[in-house]
């Protein structure tokens, strides 16, 4: 068992096993820190981060549903600045993985922001957080429409330079997930991150009134598992080539292992750790288990199995 290469890699960059958390669930990991070493995961993906502090949006933010969770945070965050003050320093002292997941408003404000980026040590890759409210657009979602999609990404490989790679952050809200996967990859793209929540709502019988105060927000738990496991499968078969960091709405080992045999090479869990602040370690030991048991000898092996042709 100790001979199994779990190991996973996202351009050139290595990660010793491949569960990572999802951006948002665990802020940039201090919070998790108490229950386990930071170490023991594949990377903490902080919370996107944006130029300016930021407030959110207007309470309450969080609705319980049957089968999993709204939010409607609405990118809270401290701003750059404090984040390169604070947070990286803590996470690099406590010898993480760095994944660093950045939002705007605007296609220069992703610019500015991998710019600043560019010469901080201890990153190993920028989720671009393509999913966020757009006002440039009228409220749309950047990774929406292709242009606009490779718009950003191309102002961030200008901006961030070779060194680290970039990993576009997709919604599932959209007519075909594959031409805006095509669209990114064209313009520079590492990697993908596969699924955003998806846009959903609630209303209060009690009150007949929304009960988010933003009115709509994010849908993640176990009831978008199988949209993200269709959307890993349609990138994969259509860019074997591109890695994919896979998630929604992974509660167990069970639920990585269905993500990656679709393609993903590597897993964000987030939801789950409300619940369980070591879920992240149970899903990681789960899934080596899960590998071994079938006969794999190491993790890259499994990645898009469900795609081979069974004589």
């Amino acid at each position: 068992m100790n001979s199994f290469d779990f190991s996973t890699k996202i351009a050139s960059k290595r990660f010793e096993n491949p569960i990572f958390t999802a951006s948002g669930c665990a802020s940039s990991g201090q919070e998790l820190s108490q229950f386990f070493p930071l170490s023991e995961i594949g990377a903490i993906v902080t919370k996107s981060i944006m130029s300016k502090a930021r407030t959110g949006r207007i309470t309450p933010r969080m609705a319980e549903t049957p089968s999993g969770m709204l939010n409607s945070i609405g990118l809270q965050g401290p701003g750059i600045d404090l984040f390169l003050e604070r947070d990286i320093p803590w996470l690099i002292e406590n010898k993480s993985k760095i994944v660093v997941s950045i939002a705007g408003e605007s296609v220069d404000e992703y610019g500015v922001l991998a710019r600043r980026l560019r010469a901080v040590q201890g990153i190993s890759a920028i989720e671009v957080n393509i999913s966020c409210p757009n006002v440039e657009n009228r409220g749309q979602v950047f990774a929406c429409q292709p242009d606009t999609a490779s718009a950003v990404i191309e102002s961030v490989r200008r901006n961030i330079g070779g060194e680290l790679p970039i990993i576009a952050k997709l919604s599932p809200d959209v007519t075909d997930i594959v031409e805006i996967a095509a669209s990114v990859i064209k313009a520079g793209v590492d990697g993908l991150a596969l699924i955003n929540t998806l846009l959903g709502m609630a209303i209060d019988l009690n009150t007949m009134q929304p009960k988010l105060g933003g009115k709509t927000g994010g849908l993640s738990g176990p009831a978008i598992r199988p949209i993200a496991v269709r959307a890993i499968y349609q990138v994969h078969q259509a860019f074997p080539n591109t890695p994919i960091v896979g998630m929604g709405g992974v509660s167990n080992g069970k639920d990585a292992l269905e993500l990656v045999l679709a393609g993903a090479t590597a897993i964000s869990v987030g939801t789950a750790t409300f619940s369980d602040p070591t879920a992240v370690i149970k899903i990681r030991d789960e899934l080596r288990s899960l590998l071994i048991e079938r006969g794999f000898s190491d993790f890259k092996s499994a990645i898009g199995y469900a795609h081979r042709q069974i004589a």
